[in-house]
């Protein structure tokens, strides 16, 4: 009786530790258009990952390998809650983004702050898996154009 309790206890606590585990998005992602999205349903760096992503992933960190219509971008979050620094370089630019990724159950919410001149623009990402194991990446952002509300825009990536 003894050994069926134990046995029963480090199951239940094996299924636990599983149950807890941060979901892997590591993989080859594209993109699945949205017809109803604006431009297209095409994705970028403001709504999403861009077209393709490659992401790798480990204990520690996720880096993700973006290929947009302004270039390839890659940028490396530390999972642990700690700043991560990454340099977007584009059209001879080059932009310093501190970010900051934190698991919140299984989604994964990452805060990114950059200067742009003396102004501060703040963004965020939430990936997580849906129920097919599709990507989901919610992304919030300024509304650059028109001063309003921030716009979050959601772009969905099957894996290939």
């Amino acid at each position: 009786m003894r050994r069926a309790l134990t046995a029963v206890a480090v199951t239940l606590a094996t299924a636990l530790t599983l149950a807890q585990a941060p979901p892997n998005f590591a993989g080859k992602w594209t993109l699945v258009p949205d017809p109803n999205a604006a431009g297209g349903g095409r994705g970028g760096m403001a709504g999403g990952l861009g077209p393709e992503a490659t992401i790798t992933q480990d204990a520690s960190s996720l880096t993700i390998k973006r290929t947009t219509q302004m270039g390839e971008f890659t940028s490396t979050y530390k999972l642990d809650g700690s700043e991560s620094r990454n340099t977007l370089n584009f059209q001879g630019n080059s932009v310093d983004q501190l970010s900051i990724a934190k698991w919140d159950g299984p989604k994964l919410n990452v805060a990114t702050k950059m200067d742009f001149g003396g102004n501060v623009v703040e963004t965020s990402m939430v990936m997580s898996l849906d129920a097919a194991g599709s990507l989901v990446v919610d992304t919030t952002r300024p509304d650059f154009q028109g001063g309003g509300a921030p716009i979050t825009t959601k772009a969905t990536y099957k894996k290939n």
